[in-house]
């Protein structure tokens, strides 16, 4: 069994803002799935972080909508139950 360096990002990231009733939903998932994932707020954001993440997030959904999940190479914009199950199911015998 081979462990994952402290310095390696998550494979899943979810980026979302607090207030979004869609967003707590994929987390919510993630969570009940007991999967280790990364959530960036970014409206908790400030500064070059924001920018930068802003930047990021541009180059993975052209529309800066959210939630926007990352699981693996797989992106799903928007709370797309059966496509996150689906992705989530992938990403993890590939492991």
């Amino acid at each position: 069994m081979t462990t994952r360096p402290e310095t390696q990002p998550p494979a899943i990231v979810l980026y979302g803002l607090q207030t979004c009733s869609h967003c707590k939903a994929v987390r919510a998932l993630l969570q009940g799935r007991d999967v280790v994932f990364r959530t960036i707020f970014v409206d908790m954001l400030v500064g070059d972080e924001r920018s930068d993440t802003l930047r990021r997030l541009k180059g993975i959904n052209p529309s800066v909508s959210f939630p926007t999940l990352v699981i693996g190479e797989k992106i799903i914009v928007g709370f797309k139950e059966k496509e996150i199950e689906a992705a989530l199911d992938a990403h993890l015998t590939q492991r």
